[in-house]
């Protein structure tokens, strides 16, 4: 019996973005991408925030009628052989043992570009990047209080909304504020109906795949995605309106009835794309280094 692609496919999308992805509060631009790509109009999103973006090399094409079309990146999993696919079909937890792998790949692949993409380039009026300033440890100084309290303060500044402002803390920066005071973060990560903890206006998750800045030429810049990470890990902070992704297809490889391996391979990628929307409403704690 061929494979049934469908039913494969219906279960990776199935809870691909769980209520504690902050993923979920971005602006979903999904309706206007056509055949991999994104469309929308030249008024909707700066076309400079794109030129400019280190995080993809996308090529943005403006055609006549003023449209920007962004093609989607794609994320692939590696190949796994499954012995007797038809059986694991006709059972949820066996076809499900099976997917989970492939999707948890796919959603941190996403989660990853995503939380770099929304990370400023440098400090800006618009777009604050601020240097930790707590107790060293390791050499690094540790996230405080009130070094959330300055973005919040650089975020007034630059006029966001104080409404859906949301930041993606690095588990060790989340480490240094339990340490701080354990009573109020002990449940910082928390997704309570489908919100998060807060703190100085600013709901809090967690991710550790999180980009790292360097200094270069004296500026705190954005380390390019995929080069080797540095000390200087961050925390990113961003107004959930200013912020975009978009998803495409996910599509199925399988090699059926394999004579060598004696069973079947299958294998997934998926399309997708997160970029600021104006260049605004996005910021970073970055950890600070000091000497041992």
């Amino acid at each position: 019996m061929a494979l049934n692609k469908e039913i494969w496919i219906n279960q990776i999308l199935s809870g691909f973005y769980p209520n504690d992805s902050f993923l979920t509060k971005v602006v979903n631009y999904s309706e206007f991408v056509d055949n991999n790509r994104l469309h929308i109009p030249a008024a909707g999103i700066d076309p400079k925030v794109l030129v400019d973006n280190t995080t993809y090399p996308i090529k943005v094409v403006e055609r006549e009628d003023d449209d920007n079309e962004i093609p989607l990146a794609k994320f692939e999993t590696e190949n796994t052989l499954i012995r007797r696919p038809d059986a694991i079909e006709y059972s949820y937890n066996k076809l499900e043992s099976v997917i989970g792998q492939h999707r948890a790949t796919l959603r941190k692949s996403v989660a990853m570009k995503a939380a770099h993409a929304y990370a400023p380039q440098t400090d800006t009026p618009d777009t604050p990047v601020i240097l930790t300033t707590g107790a060293p440890v390791n050499g690094r100084r540790r996230l405080t209080f009130a070094d959330i309290l300055t973005l919040k303060e650089r975020f007034d500044e630059a006029g966001i909304p104080i409404e859906e402002r949301y930041i993606i803390l690095h588990p060790k920066h989340v480490s240094d504020l339990l340490l701080e005071d354990i009573k109020l973060f002990k449940d910082l990560t928390d997704i309570r109906d489908g919100e998060p903890h807060q703190f100085a206006g600013f709901g809090c998750y967690q991710f550790a795949q999180m980009p790292c800045y360097k200094a270069v030429k004296g500026v705190l810049t954005k380390v390019p995605f995929g080069e080797d990470a540095t000390p200087q890990f961050a925390s990113v902070a961003f107004y959930a309106k200013e912020v975009m992704k978009a998803d495409g297809d996910i599509y199925m490889y399988k090699s059926e009835d394999d004579p060598k391996e004696r069973g079947t391979i299958v294998g997934f990628d998926k399309r997708f794309v997160a970029l600021p929307i104006r260049g605004k409403g996005i910021g970073a704690i970055v950890s600070d280094v000091v000497a041992e």
